[in-house]
């Protein structure tokens, strides 16, 4: 392991390291929703701070000739910017003496701190992809520039959502983004898509999921009636990661020792146009 995450220093076994990271990374997989149709790109090393942002330009259409001499415009860079990589992090504390109980006495170690920082920054991750930071100039999903936008009709009335992703599709299509799809909605949408639609016997979330291959998802971090769909694919969006997901040793303070769960990414809109939001 690298030198800044300073486990040598800390109190624990290489065994109980392994633990502690399985633990870690299997408790933010569970949490992580962006990350499931969305392509990371990385990682690349923990002292890049910054990394280009494309956003893409140039006609669609493909050429199709015998001689290859037809006109085409390339696709290109029709603007670039650089995106700062901010830290995600949470810290944890692990008494001392619980320590030297697992060492001496053979108590089973308790990696639930570790697990629940974990939960925390892949929260924070998501909201990051979804709503994006202000003061670091970092769109999300939800308000990225550029994006698609739908007027919702009222959801909580029986196939309304069905007939609004439709919508959704058809105006992707219209601009040359088509699927896979994914679409993401607050919790209380996707209870409202658990109801059986019409008179068919189906779930209303079944015959979403007809159209939106690339998942359909429900996040905590979307409130109230918030959805997003976006055009997957790395040619759309990607998450450049310098430094994955990972725990470091800090150090250790009235004998108990801090430890720290973090990573550094951020999400990169190469084609807003692949996002629709519902308003």
């Amino acid at each position: 392991m690298s030198e800044y995450l300073m486990r040598d220093e800390a109190p624990l076994t290489e065994e109980e390291w392994h633990k502690l990271d399985d633990v870690v990374v299997n408790t933010a997989r569970q949490h992580l929703v962006g990350r499931q149709f969305i392509p990371v790109f990385g990682p690349f090393g923990v002292g890049m701070q910054t990394i280009y942002h494309d956003v893409f330009r140039g006609d669609t259409d493909t050429s199709l000739n015998m001689t290859g001499d037809a006109e085409t415009e390339p696709l290109g860079t029709g603007q670039r910017d650089y995106k700062r990589l901010p830290l995600l992090y949470k810290d944890f504390q692990i008494h001392w003496r619980d320590i030297e109980s697992s060492h001496q006495l053979g108590v089973p170690f308790d990696y639930s701190l570790a697990a629940a920082s974990a939960y925390f920054v892949a929260r924070a991750e998501d909201k990051l992809v979804f709503h994006g930071d202000e003061a670091l100039a970092i769109p999300g999903l939800l308000n990225a520039p550029g994006r698609h936008t739908l007027k919702k009709d009222a959801w909580s009335q029986e196939g309304k959502l069905f007939a609004d992703v439709v919508k959704a599709t058809e105006v992707l299509g219209a601009e040359g983004f088509y699927g896979p799809y994914a679409l993401v909605v607050s919790p209380k949408v996707y209870a409202w898509a658990t109801r059986v639609y019409e008179s068919t016997g189906v779930l209303e979330i079944d015959q979403i999921k007809r159209i939106c291959d690339g998942g359909v998802f429900r996040s905590e971090v979307l409130q109230d009636s918030e959805a997003v769909m976006v055009s997957t694919g790395a040619h759309n969006m990607d998450l450049a990661v310098s430094q994955d997901l990972v725990t470091a040793y800090l150090d250790t303070e009235n004998m108990n020792h801090l430890f720290r769960v973090f990573e550094t990414l951020t999400l990169r809109i190469k084609r807003p146009g692949a996002i629709c939001t519902f308003e």
